[in-house]
């Protein structure tokens, strides 16, 4: 009778964990429309034009009597909402950690993006200002609840199904992605017959996404729960919080290997994303349709990239198959470069192999680093991961700028961006990733 009793409280809580993480993949599904609809197709071109069309005659705009070329003013709202963010992310994650009560942050967090990106309806006209003050809340507020998001992976994931667990949550994201950025484009490219102007065409897509957000964030908010962990040495959250942070991190110099490892290929993956259009555009002479279409290809075949390699992980490791996929960027950067101007089929091509890579060295990379974190601190741990995936991607853009500056082509910019790749492949093969997880004080999987 002990034994039925054990048996079926096991099985009560297999049950109770698998409900926890579909709930959890759920966040993803309500949160990547606005990475994918908002931030990388529609509100950069529409932001831009929105702050020309209130420029003066030399074509800048004055946010605060600054004066700002209107060409500029989107890059510097995101550049702005990072700022904001790397401040916000610690002191959250701090609290989150310090009082258990990480799910009503999450929440917070969450509606505070969506309801901003919502009010992006309203940027008509002249509004930059109101379409700035809109971004800079939503990046932000995105920011800080991934950050929670991904904090939850080790408490509702035992070591050994982490990386599969992360990457259906990847999947989810990037389904939920497509989904909506095939809605959006054929009411933008169908907008008059529906009646609608361009510009509401556009406002609608912007904030058809803030609602997405909205309504699908419920159903992590009812499956997930908080739990309660004390924390020796637990400092309450404030203004040197950031600091505090690294300083404890700096006890576990293997867990900030890996970070280190982890800022550098990420960092030239953030580049190859935000600059392939940019490639296809200027280097190889493809049209919008061209490129949007291609963007939507990655977003489709990353589901199944990111779900093939979590199952690669399964059999040799989560480690092992980021090394691996770290190889595979490297081989469609050398394909880039080669790839013939005015033939779309081989960008095609080119953005299938980003697709497939995509999601599972992101997703894999979260579980990586999640056997990593010492019990009780997830929250804050994870603050300083996102701000590697978000807050620190700036020296790949500068590469590529200066690349092209100096040798004028493209090609050139996007081959070096390879340093990323294999410098990254260096510092993460030389991880002693079991002893960085015994260090930080958690069992280790069979797999790693």
């Amino acid at each position: 009778m002990g034994t039925d009793t054990v048996r079926a409280g096991t099985a009560g809580e297999a049950a109770g964990r698998r409900r926890e993480q579909r709930g959890w993949y759920f966040y993803d599904w309500a949160c990547s429309v606005y990475s994918t609809s908002v931030l990388t197709v529609f509100l950069g071109p529409y932001l831009t034009s929105v702050a020309r069309s209130a420029a003066d005659a030399g074509g800048y705009v004055h946010p605060l009597g600054i004066p700002v070329r209107a060409g500029s003013f989107f890059a510097y709202s995101v550049s702005l909402s990072v700022i904001l963010a790397v401040v916000v992310m610690p002191l959250v994650g701090a609290a989150a950690d310090r009082t258990g009560r990480k799910k009503p942050l999450l929440g917070a967090a969450a509606y505070t993006g969506a309801a901003a990106t919502t009010g992006m309806f309203f940027l008509d006209g002249d509004r930059y200002l109101l379409g700035g003050a809109l971004l800079v809340v939503a990046n932000a507020a995105q920011s800080v609840a991934m950050m929670l998001y991904n904090s939850y992976l080790p408490q509702i994931a035992p070591p050994g199904e982490r990386d599969a667990v992360s990457s259906r949550g990847w999947a989810f994201g990037y389904a939920a992605g497509s989904l909506m950025l095939v809605a959006n484009l054929v009411l933008y490219s169908a907008h008059a017959s529906f009646g609608l102007t361009e510009s509401a065409a556009v406002r609608v897509c912007l904030a058809s996404a803030g609602l997405w957000w909205g309504l699908f964030t419920l159903v992590p908010l009812r499956r997930l729960r908080d739990r309660h962990t004390r924390v020796e040495g637990a400092s309450a959250p404030g203004p040197r919080q950031l600091a505090a942070t690294l300083r404890d991190m700096r006890r576990h110099p293997l867990t900030l290997a890996f970070l280190l490892a982890y800022l550098v290929y990420n960092d030239g993956i953030q580049t190859v994303i935000s600059q392939a259009s940019v490639y296809g555009s200027e280097e190889l002479g493809l049209g919008q349709s061209t490129l949007i279409t291609a963007v939507l290809l990655v977003q489709v075949l990353a589901v199944a990239g990111a779900l093939a390699m979590g199952r690669l992980a399964r059999r040799h490791g989560a480690k092992r198959t980021v090394l691996g996929s770290l190889v595979a960027w490297t081989a469609t950067l050398a394909a880039g470069y080669f790839l013939p101007a005015g033939a779309p089929v081989w960008f095609f091509v080119l953005a299938a192999g980003i697709g497939l890579v995509l999601g599972g060295s992101q997703a894999l990379s979260r579980s990586l680093f999640s056997h990593l974190v010492p019990a009780g601190k997830e929250a804050e741990y994870f603050s300083a991961y996102e701000m590697s995936d978000r807050g620190m991607s700036w020296l790949g853009p500068l590469l590529f700028g200066v690349t092209y500056q100096l040798s004028g082509s493209y090609r050139s910019a996007i081959i070096s961006l390879v340093a990323f790749f294999v410098i990254g492949f260096v510092l993460l093969a030389r991880v002693p990733v079991r002893r960085a997880i015994e260090d930080a004080g958690n069992p280790v999987p069979d797999t790693i």
